[in-house]
């Protein structure tokens, strides 16, 4: 493979016109979107509208029906050739994710990794978590009951900027893996990193109209796509989260929405202080802190505190930062103008306010127009709008606690509860206060990836981040509808009129009470 510094990136403007005709776009209107490496258009992208998004559904459903009636078996087998492709265009894919993203290499294959680990899940077990099966009937032997599971049909996904590949991947794999059709609006910061992903799948072999790509506003496109589909899903802000999980209620179509964190992290009195500091610098900074499930939070126990800052400051100090197509940079960039705004707007605001930095706390145009040093304040006080408003940016705030259970209190002090995070020498301890956080998730002596790389288990939040889980099995389940089948095998004659129940009764209430005494259900 050719040195980062001297090879092509991936959007030459041929490869990126080729990507952008596989968009849903018609209107004729275009947006400039750059990249956080230069401040420069990588591309400039086609705006999808509200009729865009209507046929892109109307072609869905046509071909939902004969996806479905596939079967698992050749859904299986175009997955796992999608996970080929995936692999085998990895370097392009994550070339695409770092000029949308900023992010380093690391963090993006993290990214790319995450896609294959989900497609391949999915692949292998969505037989057996939605084939159905026996259930036990109202009236044993005389009656029978089945489960099976129909796909729910057109589903609305909605993503954002930051983990762009990821986040379609664990909401569109499983719905396809289920039987269902999706219609995705994506990002515009991310809008060529999901094409390409989408474009593995097409040369697999998945027939284009399943998968179905528009961009544009979300007053207009993301509007439309909520009126339209069976099911969404959305990852996002909390307040636009509650807008369209308002409207899927008006619509009695379900919804499954992963919002804002304020995410902990909880440092004991026990821990190797230097791997503490790695750990909590790597929770808070991955990506910038433009993870949903990144902390912003840190509390440290008072017996431990000077030693964890001092060895977190050291590390921080001098960061290496860039978004270069190598695996140079520890920390990368923030994404666009509007997340350094939001950034510098809470950090001014905590200053005005009292709170000190720690570390950090500059911008570096000198390593890219977006970019700022990874960021820790002391001295925050409730008022604040770092303490209690979600950043999502690189900025992280840290406070000292006397004993278990105030950490406890105070991580759980938020109305918020997508992920947390303990780290200590002994898993024991820290298993006891994970059991007593409010949090969708929770990771010991790990920040985030423990429980966001587990794809077998379910991720999602509590609180103000969020219904509904995606991964596993309830990240399946999400996309089909389970229907009852029950049989009457005329064993005994079911009662049809007062006398034929009043004959039954007797026979039924002995039933129970059999029942009761061997302890079925």
């Amino acid at each position: 493979m050719p040195d980062a510094a001297t090879r092509t990136p991936v959007p030459a403007p041929s490869v990126a016109r080729d990507l952008l005709d596989d968009l849903v776009a018609g209107s004729g209107r275009t947006v400039p979107i750059p990249t956080p490496t230069t401040g420069e258009t990588l591309v400039d992208l086609p705006r999808s509208s509200a009729d865009d998004v209507r046929d892109a559904v109307s072609r869905a459903r046509l071909a939902q029906v004969a996806w479905a009636r596939a079967g698992f078996a050749e859904r299986r087998r175009l997955l796992l050739r999608a996970y080929d492709r995936i692999l085998a265009s990895r370097e392009a894919l994550l070339d695409l994710t770092q000029l949308e993203s900023g992010k380093t290499r690391g963090q993006a294959f993290e990214e790319v990794f995450q896609a294959l680990s989900v497609t391949r899940w999915n692949a292998l077990k969505a037989r057996s978590v939605l084939r159905g099966g026996r259930r036990r009937a109202g009236i044993p032997v005389a009656l029978s009951a089945r489960v099976r599971y129909r796909p729910k049909g057109v589903v609305g996904v909605i993503t954002p900027w930051n983990y762009a590949i990821s986040l379609a991947a664990m909401d569109v794999v499983p719905a396809l893996a289920a039987g269902c059709a999706v219609v995705q609006k994506a990002d515009d910061q991310g809008t060529l990193s999901v094409l390409a992903l989408r474009r593995a799948f097409i040369e697999a072999g998945l027939p284009e109209s399943l998968w179905a790509v528009v961009s544009g506003d979300a007053a207009e496109v993301g509007e439309a796509l909520t009126d339209e589909v069976d099911y969404i899903c959305f990852t996002g802000s909390t307040a636009t989260g509650r807008r369209i999980g308002e409207k899927a209620g008006r619509r009695l179509i379900g919804a499954s929405l992963e919002l804002g964190g304020k995410n902990a992290l909880i440092v004991l009195d026990d821990v190797d202080v230097e791997q503490a500091a790695a750990d909590a610098a790597h929770a808070c900074f991955s990506s910038m802190g433009q993870l949903c499930v990144s902390v912003e939070r840190i509390y440290v126990h008072r017996r431990v505190v000077g030693a964890f800052t001092a060895a977190l400051v050291a590390r921080l100090s001098e960061p290496r930062i860039g978004s270069g197509l190598d695996h140079e940079a520890d920390y990368g960039s923030l994404a666009t103008a509007s997340q350094l705004g939001r950034v510098r707007a809470h950090l001014d605001d905590a200053l005005g306010k009292g709170a000190r930095v720690l570390v950090g706390g500059r911008h570096r145009p000198d390593v890219g127009p977006w970019a700022f040093e990874p960021t820790v304040l002391a001295d925050v006080a409730p008022g604040m709008r770092v303490l209690d408003e979600e950043t999502f940016g690189a900025l992280a705030s840290l406070q000292v606690v006397d004993d278990d259970l105030e950490a406890v209190f105070a991580a759980n002090d938020s109305e918020y509860g997508l992920n947390a995070a303990v780290l200590s020498r002994s898993t024991r301890r820290a298993l006891r206060l994970a059991d007593r956080l409010e949090a969708g998730s929770v990771n010991v002596n790990e920040g985030y990836r423990g429980s966001f790389s587990s794809v077998d288990a379910p991720m999602g939040g509590v609180k103000a981040s969020g219904v509904g889980r995606r991964n596993g099995r309830e990240g399946l389940l999400r996309f089909a509808d389970p229907v009852t089948v029950s049989v009457n095998r005329r064993i005994i004659p079911l009662p049809h009129t007062g006398r034929d129940y009043e004959r039954l009764s007797g026979l039924m209430i002995v039933l129970a009470r059999a029942l009761r005494a061997i302890r079925r259900a």
